[in-house]
């Protein structure tokens, strides 16, 4: 069949008997958080790499699924110096103190719990755990700040531009079908890597034939994006997330609940409705959706439009593995669920911090091939554990909706159990005892920062045998390792924060991922520590690698003026901590070796699989 010849994506008018192949080192499917992420960190110095990025939707998202933005995630965006543009575009955590529960946007309600960090009690663990802080930053303003770097920086980006097919060849690239959506035009993309950021519908995963851990989703579910001021009413009572019951109204089948999710204060937000279950499927009118977003705003003189209406489906999938030889899928492609304790977008931009430095290094010729498996081994079960966690988040909020008589089926009944809340009887006292402790129990939601900072890497890429040989177990995660996150320097577990100072500041203090990261190893030791330092700039040079070397302690370049570091570190002074690209711990010395320098190189050998 011919083709017409294609540059750049534009047809020259004429007919050839085959279609050009554009070549290209890396080929990314997919413009979304995963895909534009990964672009992002790929072409960020040092080993700047670019290639060809391609999404089949028209432009960046233009519905405000994801919103918020941890700081896992923000960690991640700091090391590239995107954290301050975000913070600029985002909705600080001060509108998002509470979730609450009501009868309706405007008038009663039925209880709050603090969300996000910003629980009195809890400030302090979120403090010491990290630098960042949550905010509301939705996907439509947070893909085009990805997107936008990442064509600066040397991508080329192609919307309206659909992965068809794609095989691979003797010499090991990959040939890609592509085509442009607007032309109707097919072209070929040969690559050394393809990557699938190709959200739930992925074709790279249907290509690959990756078996995905399925559980049965708990239904339907409705995006209603609406414009509404609710500034005289929210103000008193902050909070991004709102759920909404009527027990005193007739429940419309495809609106028996509405959780109502602020996308800009206060005058934009997202009616997340839910049909009743069991009930069947019909499409509701713009009327009926209008009305029913009326009810739960629940002022008639207040101005309701309704901009949009999406469907999504509650999943409970993730894939088996990540990656076949030169293909790797991240994102929506590989973990699907709700979007319950916001970790949907924030772990699309960990899975792609987590390979770009693989596949910059070994592309340098730093580390081997091998290294690249450690991309799956590691992040497969970090989205095992957050498709888990995602919807044991509805789950958990059951109980509320059970104790306060909402799950009844009249209004007879719901209202009788509502009422009864305000008894001074023995039962009604031990209700409210059990609706209390229902709301405490969505925290695992709310204030889950163990579930997003609690990673321990068990790879290839982690070197474990000093910690095997001397007997030393994995730490124990916390008592409820949802609701508290636990620091540590045992390889595999992310760098722990702790603020600094230089000897003579230049300006304020600095965390210590600030050491760390930027593409580079980076070398931590103390006091006594000055061979390891040695042994970093030695063997760095020796291998190719850029290794950043530091020593905290008194008198020295970094100063532990809080004393957090002596805390957190786990070694002594003049031990060391080898901590990967992705700020995550390779492998420590608890003391100085006696052989500084042969033990940094037979580490680092081991940790690139190089020979």
């Amino acid at each position: 069949m011919p083709h017409s010849t294609v540059v750049n994506g534009v047809s020259d008018g004429t007919q050839h008997t085959s279609p050009t192949v554009i070549e290209t080192p890396l080929l990314i499917v997919g413009a979304g958080p995963a895909g534009a992420a990964l672009a992002c960190f790929l072409s960020h110095p040092p080993y700047s790499m670019t290639g060809i990025m391609i999404a089949a939707a028209p432009t960046t998202s233009d519905t405000p699924r994801a919103h918020i933005t941890n700081p896992a995630a923000l960690e991640c965006l700091r090391d590239i110096g995107l954290e301050k543009q975000c913070l600029s575009q985002a909705v600080e955590g001060d509108c998002m103190t509470h979730t609450r529960w009501c009868h309706d946007m405007t008038g009663e309600e039925y209880g709050r719990i603090y969300s996000w960090g910003n629980d009195p009690k809890r400030r302090g663990e979120y403090d010491s755990a990290t630098p960042c802080h949550h905010v509301d930053l939705p996907q439509t303003v947070f893909e085009p700040i990805v997107v936008q770097r990442a064509a600066a920086e040397g991508w080329d980006v192609r919307f309206k531009t659909s992965l068809l097919s794609f095989e691979k060849e003797a010499d090991g690239k990959i040939l890609s079908r592509v085509r442009d959506d607007l032309t109707k035009i097919e072209y070929l993309i040969r690559s050394d890597y393809l990557f699938g950021c190709d959200g739930a519908r992925s074709q790279v995963i249907r290509e690959l034939k990756i078996p995905m851990i399925k559980k049965p989703g708990q239904g339907l579910a409705l995006n209603v994006l609406v414009k509404v001021d609710l500034s005289d009413f929210v103000e008193a009572r902050k909070g991004n997330l709102h759920w909404v019951f009527q027990p005193d109204q007739e429940y419309p089948d495809f609106a028996w609940s509405g959780l109502i999710r602020m996308v800009r204060p206060w005058n934009e937000w997202m009616f997340i409705l839910f049909p009743k279950p069991g009930a069947e499927w019909k499409e509701p009118t713009m009327e009926q959706y209008t009305q029913r977003c009326k009810e739960i705003v629940g002022r008639d003189d207040l101005p309701v439009e309704v901009l949009g209406v999406s469907k999504w489906y509650i999943n409970e999938i993730v894939a088996e593995y990540y990656s076949e030889g030169n293909v790797f899928c991240l994102g929506d492609a590989v973990h699907r669920h709700p979007p319950f304790n916001g970790l949907g977008s924030n772990t699309c931009v960990q899975d792609a911090f987590n390979l770009a430095w693989k596949i910059k290094y070994v592309s340098q010729g730093f580390a081997s091939p091998s290294i690249l498996d450690s991309y799956s081994t590691e992040r497969q079960p970090v989205g095992l554990g957050v498709v888990t966690r995602a919807n044991q988040g509805i789950r958990d909020h059951v109980p509320v909706w059970k104790e306060m008589g909402l799950m009844e089926d009249t209004v007879e009944k719901r209202m009788a159990i509502l009422n009864s809340l305000k008894d001074a009887t023995p039962e009604a006292r031990e209700r409210r005892k059990r609706v209390n402790a229902a709301i405490e129990g969505t925290s695992h939601e709310f204030h889950g920062i163990g579930v997003e900072m609690n990673h321990r890497y068990e790879s290839s890429a982690v070197y474990l045998e000093d910690e095997i040989k001397a007997g030393r177990e994995k730490p124990e995660w916390p008592e409820d390792p949802i609701l508290q996150h636990k620091a540590s320097t045992y390889p595999g577990h992310r760098l722990p924060h702790a603020w600094l100072n230089k000897t003579m500041p230049d300006k304020e203090h600095t965390s210590t991922l600030d050491l760390a990261g930027h593409g580079s190893f980076c070398l931590i030791t103390g006091i006594g520590g000055d061979k390891w330092i040695e042994a970093a700039k030695k063997v760095g040079t020796e291998l190719g690698l850029d290794i950043n070397a530091y020593s905290i302690g008194w008198g020295q370049e970094w100063v532990d003026v809080y004393r957090d570091w002596e805390q957190r570190r786990e070694i002594e002074e003049d031990g060391c901590l080898l901590v990967r690209p992705d700020r995550f711990i390779a492998w420590r010395s608890m003391e100085m070796a006696s052989d500084s320098e042969g033990k940094l190189r037979e580490v680092l050998k081991k940790v690139l699989g190089r020979p």
